[in-house]
């Protein structure tokens, strides 16, 4: 277990090269994109773009030794992310087509489950309300790493007036890492079996829409689960943490 401390801070341009490696070494799954899609400037520029342009204040991110090994990214803006998702996408579109006819069969093959599958697999987020998504690296994945970086988003979500708040997060089939965020105040909304990663894993996977409302005033933001809760981890938690890469 990692015994070096962390520290969760507001997020700085600095950090805008780490956080963009970091999305990538996490967005299969909790490992590296690269054998399921090529391309990272694409699929960083995605994946990040909206939230570091955007809202940056509304970005954390934890370091050890001074490192960037993890992020959360916000967003308070729903109807602000859609429109700034629908002009980019324009753009982003522009560059497969350049880039197509260099892609290897497996970025091909996650590009056709875009336009062809995701529409019809990905289930329905909150509208009107916010969302996040978390990636950590191996050497954070810890209980008190995410509780501490999860208080300090909500504490402030709850200065800024917000109510609730979302996340669409990869779950395999089973409920032993949604029963833990559970504990921290989220309710399940839906879930729906994608197939983008059919071809790496003989697991079912699913995309699962949490929700939960923002904390007030001296309410309580996050309630204890156990003792291990500080500085813990447990292979439920460690497996959710990896899982825990919520997506557009």
């Amino acid at each position: 277990m990692n015994t070096k401390p962390f520290v969760v801070r507001r997020y700085t341009p600095v950090d805008r090269n780490a956080v963009r490696q970091i999305c990538c070494e996490t967005g299969f799954l909790g490992r590296p994109i690269d054998p399921v899609f090529e391309d990272r400037d694409l699929f960083a520029d995605f994946f990040t773009d909206y939230y570091l342009r955007c809202e940056p204040d509304a970005a954390l991110v934890v370091t050890i030794d001074n490192s960037v090994v993890g992020f959360l990214l916000g967003c308070r803006y729903p109807l602000r992310h859609l429109l700034f998702s629908l002009i980019q996408g324009l753009f982003l579109a522009f560059k497969v087509l350049a880039r197509y006819h260099r892609y290897k069969p497996e970025t091909r093959r996650y590009l056709w489950w875009i336009f062809r599958n995701a529409r019809r697999e990905v289930p329905p987020a909150p509208r009107n309300v916010g969302h996040f998504h978390i990636n950590f690296l191996p050497p954070v994945k810890s209980i008190a790493a995410f509780r501490q970086m999860l208080e300090t988003f909500l504490q402030f979500l709850s200065e800024q007036g917000v109510d609730q708040i979302s996340a669409q997060m990869v779950t395999f089939d089973d409920r032993r890492g949604l029963g833990l965020l559970e504990r921290y105040g989220f309710r399940v909304l839906n879930r729906s079996q994608i197939t983008k990663f059919a071809k790496f894993t003989n697991q079912p996977v699913y995309l699962t829409t949490i929700f939960r409302d923002v904390p007030r005033n001296q309410e309580r933001i996050i309630r204890p689960i156990w003792k291990r809760d500080v500085g813990g981890r447990s292979d439920s938690w460690h497996r959710t943490v990896d899982e825990m890469g919520s997506r557009k």
